[in-house]
Order: C-alpha cells, then sequence, then structure tokens
C-alpha cells in the first residue's frame, strides 16, 4: 500500500499555513512546503514563508533551498521534495504538503515523473527561436503533425504548452501523450488525504489578500527586492516576475509608484486566487473546509482531525 499523507491546499491567504503548523503539532508531523516562490533564499516577505516563531517548533522543509536565480519546474521540485518525504516517513512521521501550487503537489502525489527531454535545453532554446521568428501557427502545426491529440487538446495561444509537447517528441522520439498515458496507469506514489481551504463568499477571500499585501508591504517588500537587486540577481529571473516582485522591481525602476504597485500586487494576488482555486477543484478528493467572514482554526483542526481519523491516519 502506498503511504499516507497529509496535503493542505489552496488559494493565497486562506491560512494554509497555519492549518498545516496545527496538524504537524497534533500527529507528530513535518511540514514541507509546496509553494513555487518559498523554495527561493531571500524571499520571505513577498512569499509569506514562515518565520521560526510561525513555525513554532514544527519542521519545515523545502523553504529557502534555491538561489533565486534558478528556475525550477515541477519535475525538479518533486525530485528533491520526494526523498525528504521518504526521509519523514521512514523515522515514524506524518508528512505534510503545505501548499497553492497545484501542479508541483501532484507531482509529488503521483510520483510517476515527467515526460523527457531537457526542458529548456539546446531544443528549447531553438523552438523558441522559431517562435520568435515564424509565430505560432507553424509550430503548432508540426505538433499537429506528431501527436494530433495533443494539438487538439492545447490552446493555440498556449505557446509554453506547445513548445514544451514538440521538446518532448523532438529529444525523445516519444510524444507527450504517450507519455501521458501510460503515467495514468501507474498508481500513484503516495495515498494522500487532501485537505482543502478556501471562503464561502470570495469578497472576503479578496479583503483578507489586499489585507496581507498591506502587510507585506508594511514589512518592507520594497527593501526585499532592492536586496535582491543588489545582490546581482538578473531582473528577468523567474524569481523576480513573482507577483509583488515584479510590480515593486517597476517602482525602482521608477515605471510606477508605490501606490500603484500596491494596487496592482492586490488585482494580480486575486486573479492568482482564483486560478488556484479552478486547478484545485478539479481534484474530487480534497476535502474542503469553507471559511465563512473569519478564518476560525480551532474548527478547521477540529473538521481536519475528523478527516484524517476516517482515512486512518492517527
Amino acid at each position: 500500500m502506498a503511504p499516507k499523507i497529509v496535503c493542505v491546499a489552496g488559494p493565497t491567504a486562506c491560512g494554509k499555513t497555519t492549518l498545516g503548523i496545527l496538524l504537524a503539532k497534533k500527529f507528530n508531523g513535518e511540514v514541507v512546503s509546496a509553494d513555487s516562490m518559498q523554495i527561493y533564499r531571500g524571499m520571505t516577505i513577498g512569499t509569506a514563508a514562515p518565520g521560526l516563531a510561525e513555525m513554532d517548533g514544527v519542521p519545515h522543509h523545502m523553504i529557502a533551498v534555491a538561489d533565486p536565480a534558478e528556475q525550477w519546474s515541477a519535475a525538479r521540485y518533486a525530485e528533491r521534495a520526494i526523498p525528504i518525504i521518504d526521509d519523514i516517513l521512514a523515522r515514524g512521521r506524518l508528512p505534510i504538503l503545505v501548499g497553492g501550487t497545484g501542479l508541483w503537489l501532484d507531482a509529488v502525489v503521483k510520483g510517476h515523473g515527467f515526460a523527457g527531454g531537457c526542458a529548456g535545453g539546446a531544443v528549447r532554446r531553438q523552438l523558441q527561436r522559431r517562435l520568435e521568428t515564424e509565430g505560432i501557427a507553424p509550430l503548432l502545426e508540426e505538433l499537429r503533425r506528431v501527436d494530433p491529440a495533443a494539438a487538439k487538446r492545447l490552446h493555440p495561444a498556449d505557446e509554453k504548452r506547445i513548445l514544451r509537447a514538440l521538446e518532448v517528441y523532438l529529444e525523445t522520439g516519444k510524444t507527450i501523450t504517450a507519455h501521458n498515458e501510460e503515467t495514468k496507469r501507474v498508481p500513484p506514489r503516495y495515498d494522500a488525504v487532501w485537505i482543502g481551504l478556501r471562503f464561502s463568499d470570495r469578497a472576503d477571500m479578496r479583503a483578507l489578500i489586499d489585507r496581507r499585501v498591506d502587510r507585506m508591504v508594511e514589512e518592507g517588500l520594497l527593501d526585499e527586492v532592492r536586496a535582491l537587486l543588489q545582490s546581482g540577481l538578473p531582473r528577468e529571473a523567474t524569481a523576480l516576475q513573482a507577483i509583488g516582485y515584479k510590480e515593486f522591481l517597476g517602482v525602482l525602476e521608477g515605471a510606477a509608484t508605490e501606490a500603484e504597485a500596491v494596487e496592482e500586487v492586490k488585482l494580480r494576488s486575486r486573479q492568482y486566487a482564483k486560478r488556484q482555486l479552478t486547478w484545485l477543484r478539479r481534484n474530487p478528493a480534497i476535502h474542503w473546509i469553507i471559511w465563512e467572514k473569519e478564518r476560525d482554526f480551532g474548527r478547521a483542526l477540529q473538521v481536519s482531525t475528523e478527516i484524517l481519523a476516517a482515512a486512518g491516519v492517527s
């Protein structure tokens, strides 16, 4: 049988970090962050990464493990996180994955690996140059010839996935569709108990996101962005494209005022939360805990405990 783990998921600012820590304390667990930006060092404020006080003695993993100049994928994250999860299990403790990056959570739970091909390598660079000179239409037509199922499935404007599908075929000789069909037949690596957090009224979620952004600004988000630049991080780095960092980079470059940046961060954060919910709602295994006006963590811990007990976690 696949070993049991817990996944605490939900949109930004919904309280995943707090619930994950409460569950870890109750169930002898350790937290593994599944946040695509908390992996970077020097980005504590803008990613809302928990500090030592908030961790409250609970071991946390996969936070501040990467240089901001690096580019991480779901595959790379899973490659690093899975040995950590297996080690937690081997020590008789409960791994609790906490995060809102749905693709990364899925990558770990399924554990199937990703389609071959050196993502971002020479073939991708060649395809990228073709995209810039020819546009996406000829590349989509090429994909249609070698992998019609993928071409039909992908939106014509989804350049990133079209290039990835071609990259996989050109480097491995196997279509990404064939890879996906093969992985469907492989059982998941872990037996995950999914707990999701969201608000009943999206207006309450939006208000909470706005308050969080205001708090980030008060804590020194602008200074954090300035420090990253002063460390030599290129402005084109993936880390600086994250919500909060990109907008305040514009402030430092004189392209926007701080007030304008704050409003843009709030808008983009709300849009991101909506996309997170869309992704997570595809997962029928999630047990949703619905917040009303305020987040009631005592009730959430009680409900989560009942869910885990029913799943055989004690």
